[in-house]
């Protein structure tokens, strides 16, 4: 996965942390969580703000599902 797969990597958070609620996560802990994803394969430095919004806007769907 790369920072575009927003929703990938909002599936995979939700798998991986199934009792927080997304709403709540700083980004710094949003950063530090995705890129310690299994099947992540992508740069740090890549990220950013717009995209960290994206994932977790993601996961809060995928949550409500």
């Amino acid at each position: 996965m790369k920072w575009t797969d927003t929703l990938d990597i909002a599936i995979e958070l939700l798998e991986a942390h199934p009792d927080v609620d997304p709403q709540l996560v700083r980004f710094t802990d949003l950063h530090a969580w995705v890129l310690a994803l299994d099947g992540f394969d992508d740069e740090a430095d890549k990220s950013s703000e717009k995209i960290l919004e994206s994932i977790q806007m993601n996961w809060i769907d995928e949550k409500d599902d």
